[in-house]
């Protein structure tokens, strides 16, 4: 946790771990391996995570528990373990959530899209006639044109709120992705509209040490860095990557999110009904039953390849 010292960082980290449990669908582990002492307090502090020992089966170890834990979504670690860690800390967020109202199967057929780049393929389309309700306008800027925002809720209690934002031609996902949470909505008229969705999966990797520089926490990167309260040894963290995945079909969406940080010493009246169409790049942000906390976001650019950007 950073921004948070001493004894209230293990209290914050157990709290959000227990909060993000407690939303239906999402399940979430944390796990420390390490070939050198770990303080009985750091453990005692963070009753939620697991330790463990580097031994010399390390990575079909951890490979195995990362499969375990993601739900078979992430096979391996996201990086191969080369015997110089001295501790590797791992974090997994899985989503496995139905739909409160299930696209029809057989309603799926190609529609065009047009990718980032201008070019026009087809794409499996789902469909289905959704309440007015869930669905709002975001204006983009102070003169700017509407986004569009439609939230599919997740069946069961404290189900995962998904939230599809559609931004005005060209806008990329910075502009984009922060208007799935942003609170000046204005509703459409129709009692229901006419939703086309892609079925689509992203997957990405990303290394986490800019973010960490950007953050302010640079010095953890570099000899010197302060991790007196975890161990005796001196240590900084030398590699930090996450790779996500999430998948969106007619049923439901699932979702997972493995982070690794490797450590060595010095997520009305009847009328045509408005249709929209998601057949342009487009946001995906899954957020937790109070619609406040973003678990997954991403970015569908193209409609071929590993696609970018999915990251909790």
């Amino acid at each position: 946790m950073l921004g948070v010292a001493g004894e209230e960082a293990g209290a914050a980290v157990t709290g959000v771990g227990r909060t993000v449990a407690g939303t239906g669908g999402v399940s979430g582990a944390v796990g420390v391996w390490s070939r050198v002492p770990v303080y009985e307090g750091f453990r005692g502090g963070l009753p939620d995570v697991g330790f463990g020992r580097l031994g010399g089966d390390a990575q079909a170890e951890l490979d195995a528990w990362v499969r375990a834990e993601s739900g078979g979504r992430v096979p391996e670690l996201p990086l191969g373990l080369d015997g110089s860690e001295d501790l590797v800390l791992l974090g997994v967020l899985a989503l496995k959530a139905a739909w409160r109202t299930a696209f029809p199967a057989g309603a799926t057929r190609p529609e065009p899209f047009t990718d980032a780049s201008g070019a026009v393929r087809p794409v499996p389309t789902m469909r289905q006639r959704i309440p007015g309700a869930w669905v709002w306008k975001v204006r983009q800027g102070r003169w700017g044109s509407r986004a569009v925002v439609v939230e599919l809720p997740g069946a069961g209690a404290r189900a995962v709120r998904v939230r599809f934002v559609l931004g005005a031609p060209g806008r990329g996902p910075a502009d984009v992705l922060p208007l799935a949470w942003d609170a000046r909505r204005e509703p459409v008229e129709d009692e229901a509209v006419e939703l086309a969705l892609p079925r689509f999966s992203l997957r990405s990797r990303f290394d986490l040490r800019p973010w960490l520089e950007e953050l302010g926490a640079g010095g953890a990167l570099r000899p010197g860095a302060d991790f007196s309260g975890l161990s005796p040894e001196p240590l900084l963290v030398s590699r930090v990557v996450q790779e996500a995945v999430v998948e969106v079909a007619e049923r439901g969406v699932e979702a997972a999110a493995v982070t690794q940080v490797t450590m060595v010493r010095s997520a009305a009246r009847p009328r045509p009904l408005e249709r929209i169409a998601f057949d342009r790049p487009f946001g995906v942000v899954v957020l937790d039953a109070e619609g406040e906390l973003p678990l997954f976001a991403g970015w569908r650019a193209g409609v071929e390849g590993p696609g970018p950007d999915a990251a909790p």
